[in-house]
């Protein structure tokens, strides 16, 4: 479904920054904002829409409106199961449209969490202002049922109570006497289906508060109910960005300029048009195209046209990201997060420590960068897989120099993302070349050139004190470098919004998200966390679970270090200072007993380390070993996860197991070096992931609980690499510090 938002009839945002400054005029010219948005869906005949959320065909189809991208994660199966679960639809008559763009979809969860050093410091009511008044919708940050249940519930709810009241003034009996059912309306052995009641419905009223469903007889909602995305991946028929064809379509592949460099100095376009189907050049300052009537004809073609950017400043290379990790850890910090009186606990004291240093990480989706766009009669039509539709459709507007309501938006499923569809270099680049060309055009990365142009995961270092006492952890310090990625995704992402832009051009050196996991969640009289913040001069940004990846690793590493140092069984050493933490206690317990925890002793080959993360729980157990080969073997994870209450407990497994599986991978691979501004990996058999024979035995427990749902997409990455560097010294008696654990091999 295309993506359409429609103007809104309030005043501009930049009329209200230019009025009202950045101060308290803005809070309260926003206070005054008109907070009333309208459903912008669109009625196939024969179709009735229940506000923002559903539509009812008179078939009895239903169609949930699905505001986030489905990437691979299931979120087009859960949140739909949470509005059929509450409307008792039949499963199998549910179907997903995405939603379009309206400030009914924006996610502030999402915009906070990854925008934390620009929208964080607002008051919460301002935040989730400035998401829904800019309608951000986005995808990301383990948010999807965490921000959108309630409402989920809320618009199922709504349409049973519609339903039944139509059903109830046919029959001529109270409505809180019928019920639904498998897309029925039910009262006794009457039953009359939802698409006979759906036109009649819409003209009813709602009561206030609207009654949610009551009992655990026939719920959707917890069960392992199929996923409505697998059929059409299964046969093909799913539409992903690089199968539109369109007429006239021509294919399009860029070279961009890399980290460091400048503009485009030059390049031999005769070369380039030797290529059998080579059709057009498309230049722009930091990037060049070759358009062909097959990718492969233009791919060949940009690399026989060799072009050539300027080098700026210091040629950039794996040496100067180390040295710059180091001086930031040798320059100033500035804490984070702190409690009791560290320097007391330190002073004359023996002090613990250790210093950790993680790689970049590369996304290295299945799918590279793609997507299609076609411009006619002064419009623009995009086809991308986008985690935030309207910031893509907003740059692709500026950069083919288009208002945005003249630019429509279709999102498509993606083939996997881990954070790198946020960014929408892609779409801006398909958005000038169909415009130059008036020819619809799909512009797809080489695999090189998504690994050349990726947003890493930043390299990091960690400095870490710890004091012990009586068999714990008293003090504790960590310093971690690390540069300031929350505000490079901000300017990139967002830097056109007055708002912003302003906010980050004040200067606060404050950035938590780049230490964002870091403070322990263990009973620790006296810790600090301090951020250095580091110039890397590498573009880094959002990537699965981001800065935990690298906070956890140094936290759960460390503390192994502090508990051999004690004497002390790991897993004890832990629960001695989870008292505060009863369900990541839990978690610790239960997957030593499945895991069959040896202690682990010299020559057990088992570590374990566990993570608490966007409202979830979890512990893992590894066992490990170098093969002959000096290789790093992982033959066995077991997981134990509390993510509180869930929808679909095949979703959650699938998600945890790929966790674990992206975490093994980072802790093997998924990294590159840099070498004269280029990243040495280009190629995804150079990445060192594992492959099918690779795979541990794996096994997952989840953990009934009565809370709140977590995030589950993201969870299980950080723990899996302390987890396996703890194995390995089990294994070897040798402490591993880096990331990629290989690094410290070679």
């Amino acid at each position: 479904m295309a993506v359409d938002e429609r103007a809104s009839k309030g005043p501009s945002r930049r009329t209200i920054l230019i009025g009202g400054g950045l101060g308290l005029g803005l809070v309260v010219t926003w206070a005054v904002w008109p907070r009333t948005y309208m459903p912008n869906l669109t009625a196939e005949p024969g179709e009735t829409i229940f506000g923002a959320w559903l539509k009812i065909g008179t078939d009895g189809h239903v169609t949930v409106v699905v505001p986030q991208t489905e990437l691979g994660q299931g979120v087009y199966t859960g949140l739909p199961q949470i509005l059929a679960d509450e409307l008792g639809a039949d499963w199998n008559s549910v179907g997903v449209e995405a939603a379009p763009l309206n400030p009914l979809y924006a996610n502030p969860l999402a915009s906070v969490t990854l925008f934390e050093t620009s929208l964080g410091a607002l008051p919460e009511g301002l935040q989730r202002t400035h998401a829904t008044r800019n309608a951000l919708v986005l995808t990301g940050a383990s948010s999807s049922v965490r921000t959108f249940e309630d409402q989920l519930r809320l618009a199922g709810a709504s349409a049973r109570v519609l339903l039944c009241k139509a059903a109830a003034r046919r029959w001529g009996v109270d409505w809180q006497a019928c019920g639904t059912a498998d897309g029925y309306v039910v009262r006794g052995n009457a039953r009359l289906p939802f698409g006979a009641l759906a036109a009649e419905a819409a003209d009813e009223s709602l009561p206030d508060p609207v009654p949610l469903r009551s009992g655990e007889g026939s719920r959707l909602y917890g069960a392992a109910v199929p996923r409505l995305d697998v059929p059409a991946k299964v046969d093909g028929s799913v539409n992903y960005a690089a199968d539109i064809r369109l007429p006239d379509m021509v294919f399009a592949s860029v070279r961009q300029a890399p980290p460091g460099t400048g503009e485009l100095t030059g390049l031999d376009e005769r070369a380039a048009n030797r290529v059998r189907g080579m059709l057009a050049v498309v230049r722009a300052d930091r990037w060049v195209a070759a358009v062909a009537d097959n990718w492969w004809a233009a791919d060949r073609a940009l690399e026989a046209m060799r072009p050539r950017f300027a080098i700026e400043g210091e040629v950039l290379n794996s040496d100067s990201i180390e040295e710059a990790l180091t001086q930031a850890l040798e320059g100033d910090g500035v804490r984070i997060a702190s409690q009791g009186d560290l320097a007391a606990t330190f002073r004359d004291a023996r002090v613990v420590t250790g210093e950790y240093r993680v790689g970049l990480a590369v996304h290295a989706a299945v799918e590279p960068m793609t997507a299609t766009a076609a411009f006619r009669d002064g419009r623009l039509t995009l086809w991308a897989p986008a985690q935030a539709p309207g910031l893509t459709r907003a740059a692709a507007a500026r950069a083919a120099g288009l208002s945005e309501e003249r630019v429509t938006l279709h999102p498509v499923m993606a083939g996997g993302s881990f954070g790198a569809r946020l960014e929408h270099q892609v779409a801006t680049q398909v958005a000038v070349i169909a415009k130059q060309l008036e020819r619809p055009v799909q512009l797809t990365w080489s695999r090189a050139e998504d690994l050349r142009q990726d947003r890493f995961r930043p390299a990091a270092a960690a400095r870490m004190a710890g004091r012990i006492e009586n068999g714990s952890v008293t003090g504790w310090l960590a310093k971690i470098a690390a540069p300031a990625t929350s505000r490079e995704l901000a300017d990139r992402l967002l830097g056109s919004d007055p708002f912003i832009a302003a906010s980050l051009a004040i200067p606060t050196g404050r950035d938590p998200s780049a230490v964002a996991g870091a403070v322990p969640p263990y009973a620790i009289p006296a810790y600090a966390v301090d951020h250095h913040p580091a110039e890397l001069r590498v573009p880094t940004g959002h990537w699965r679970s981001a800065a935990h990846s690298y906070t956890a690793f140094f936290t759960e590493c460390f503390l192994d270090e502090l508990a051999h140092v004690a004497g002390v069984e790991a897993h004890s050493f832990r629960m001695a200072m989870l008292r505060e933490q009863p369900r990541l206690a839990r978690c610790l317990t239960t997957v030593a007993q499945l895991g069959g925890w040896r202690g682990g002793v010299q020559g057990s080959g088992q570590g374990i380390a566990c993570h608490a993360f966007r409202g979830s729980y979890i512990a893992v157990l590894a066992e490990a070993r170098l093969g002959r080969d000096r290789k790093v073997r992982v033959d066995r994870l077991v997981a134990a996860v509390d993510c509180g209450q869930i929808v679909n407990p095949d979703l959650v497994r699938q998600q945890i197991e790929g966790g674990l599986i992206f975490g093994m991978s980072a802790a093997v691979g998924a990294s590159t070096e840099i070498s004269d501004n280029l990243p040495t990996h280009q190629r995804i058999g150079q990445l060192n992931l594992p492959r099918l024979a690779d795979t541990p035995e794996i096994m997952v427990e989840l953990i009934r609980s009565g809370s709140d749902p977590g995030g589950v997409g993201e969870i299980a990455v950080p723990p899996v690499a302390p987890a396996i560097a703890n194995a390995l010294q089990a294994s070897t008696g040798v402490r591993f510090r880096r990331l990629p654990l290989l690094s410290e091999l070679e």
